[in-house]
């Protein structure tokens, strides 16, 4: 059973959406992933991620594709690469990460309720 947390512990993390506009290998990473850059709308801005979702996805299905993203966790320095959020995904049967998505577009940077 999960640890339970309280609604103000929630509301603390800070989960919006956003349209990924660029995806590029990341060879230096030890785990295969991809170089992400995410952009979350004005008060957020662009923000740079690394992912490990090379399983499921190819560079050019990634572009246009909103997703979801932890935007207040610390940067993450992943060798040469700085990444600023944690983007959202779960683990398949084989442990491959598939992406956390909405169902309808909605507007970059709009807060997870």
């Amino acid at each position: 059973m999960a640890e339970e947390i309280s609604y103000a512990d929630f509301e603390r993390v800070d989960i919006r959406i956003g349209t990924i506009i660029e995806a590029s290998p990341f060879p230096e990473a030890r785990k295969p992933a991809f170089k992400l850059l995410i952009d979350f709308g004005p008060e957020i801005g662009i923000k740079k991620s690394s992912a490990q979702i090379t399983v499921h996805y190819t560079l050019e299905s990634l572009i246009g594709r909103q997703v979801l993203g932890v935007v207040n966790f610390p940067p993450r320095q992943i060798g040469p690469f700085r990444s600023e959020v944690l983007t959202l995904g779960f683990e398949d049967e084989n442990g491959a990460i598939v992406l956390a998505a909405v169902e309808q577009p909605v507007p970059n940077g709009m807060k997870m309720m």
